[in-house]
């Protein structure tokens, strides 16, 4: 008896009645077994809701500072390729001559417009038709001196598999761009 009065005692006051509205329908529980009037549920929603607001944080950064020195030496001058002018054969003139001797070239005046580049026995030149400057010039890689001075490619694209693999650093950069 006891232990039924403290579980009552302990819940405090019964809960009011919620309010109701004479506009909306009753809706009511299954009929209670002991007689007593329906339970019935609320009728109304409640007008306003809760609302959250979460908390702002300011995120704030440092900038990095980076100093440049005053006293900077000058970095030297990008170099075109690793294959000098060349001092003594190929020669221009030997160049031209062995295009003309080419049955892929035409049969008009040409001269070299740049070069010849060395690189041991190998040698890169551009020539072009005289007189045609809107002509595309030709590349020209050869191999050899003097009597022994052979063309391994001419063209608008002279980077082929036999210079990729055989040709000296030097040439290579200037035939491919490597």
């Amino acid at each position: 008896m006891v232990g039924a009065l403290l579980l009552s005692a302990s819940c405090g006051a019964p809960p009011e009645a919620l309010p109701t509205s004479p506009s909306l329908p009753r809706l009511s529980a299954a009929p209670p077994a002991s007689g007593a009037a329906p339970a019935t549920l609320p009728t109304t929603l409640p007008t306003t809701m809760p609302t959250y607001t979460p908390p702002t944080t300011v995120y704030t950064t440092t900038p990095v500072r980076t100093t440049v020195p005053t006293t900077a030496t000058p970095s030297p001058s990008p170099t075109r390729s690793h294959a000098p002018r060349c001092t003594g054969e190929p020669t221009a003139a030997q160049i031209v001559t062995e295009l003309k001797e080419s049955p892929a070239v035409p049969d008009k005046e040409l001269t070299v417009t740049d070069g010849p580049y060395c690189a041991g026995t190998w040698a890169f030149a551009t020539a072009g038709l005289v007189g045609a400057e809107s002509a595309e010039p030709l590349s020209v890689v050869t191999t050899g001196k003097g009597a022994t001075l052979a063309i391994v490619t001419a063209g608008t694209d002279v980077c082929n598999p036999r210079v990729k693999a055989e040709a000296p650093a030097g040439i290579r950069v200037l035939a491919c761009g490597e």
